[in-house]
């Protein structure tokens, strides 16, 4: 029988910048840059991961980011954002889930179904009654993700990864 983890979810703070630019940069890495040039990861990574560039998203009233935690470390964090979504996605009240990363060694160990629970509560607690989201469309292990989580294709969308335009496909699903 295998060991339960103890997986705990906060709200980041101002003083998290630094370990989150860290974080999203290492995930976003793993994640994708076998499949990408050098060039663009480097220019993606520098442009959405600086510090600075964290700060200014905690410090954002249209955003959340929630922190997962198990033994005292961050094993990952999503963000949830207030902005005006594609045409294509339903709901009077949507929100967007920016990301949501779990470090490469505790992958499938709970902490996205974690975040993701926490992500649907605070939506609700919020008075959303939509998440909606961007996934690239060669990520096929997060989109199975997604729709297990109740997310249907909604269109898609570009994304900038440095020099090179990827297509992202929207999902969403209704909060509630």
């Amino acid at each position: 029988m295998g060991l339960k983890l103890d997986i705990k979810i906060r709200y980041a703070n101002g003083g998290d910048n630094v370990l989150l630019a860290e974080f999203g940069a290492q995930a976003f890495y793993d994640s994708f840059a076998a499949d990408n040039k050098p060039e663009n990861m480097a220019a993606y990574l520098a442009a959405a991961f600086g510090p600075e560039k964290q700060a200014e998203e905690i410090a954002d009233p249209a955003s959340v980011f929630l922190i997962a935690e198990a033994g005292g470390e961050m094993v990952g964090y999503a963000r949830l954002k207030e902005s005006q979504p594609p045409a294509s996605i339903a709901g009077r009240r949507p929100v967007e889930l920016v990301r949501i990363y779990s470090s490469k060694a505790w992958i499938g160990k709970g902490v996205g179904a974690a975040l993701m629970r926490a992500c649907l509560d605070e939506a609700a607690r919020r008075g959303y009654d939509a998440i909606w989201l961007g996934v690239w469309e060669r990520n096929e292990r997060a989109q199975e993700f997604y729709r297990k989580w109740g997310f249907e294709e909604a269109g898609t969308q570009a994304f900038q990864l440095g020099a090179e335009m990827q297509t992202d496909l929207l999902m969403q699903k209704t909060v509630g």
